[in-house]
């Protein structure tokens, strides 16, 4: 109970998206090809959230660490419980792929 206030509230401990990223995580962009040619993250994946269900097997391993990006962090959490629900168990929201972006370049 005390945890899932913590996390209500912010106080939860803040995930290091560099750190995933350095270890190995994918980044995974959920938005339409089209915003994906706009401007996206180098090195991620795109995989539209309205076809990820179909796409699984591009995700081979389900213990690898997913962070999902979008273009404001609704799509992406989406995402995250479609890969949650299919057994993918290192799934994380990282909302917006711009400020994503801003977070693992530090």
């Amino acid at each position: 109970m005390i945890n899932i206030l913590k996390q209500l509230f912010g106080f939860a401990p803040k995930t290091d998206y560099t750190d995933l990223v350095k270890q190995g995580a994918i980044i995974l962009d959920v938005r339409s090809k089209g915003e994906y040619a706009g401007g996206h993250i180098k090195g991620s994946l795109n995989i539209p959230v309205d076809i990820l269900s179909n796409n699984l097997a591009q995700l081979k391993d389900k213990n690898k660490t997913i962070i999902t990006c979008c273009a404001s962090g609704m799509r992406s959490a989406s995402a995250k419980s479609i890969l949650k629900s299919n057994g993918y168990s290192q799934v994380y929201n990282g909302g917006g792929w711009s400020s994503l972006q801003n977070k693992i370049s530090k």
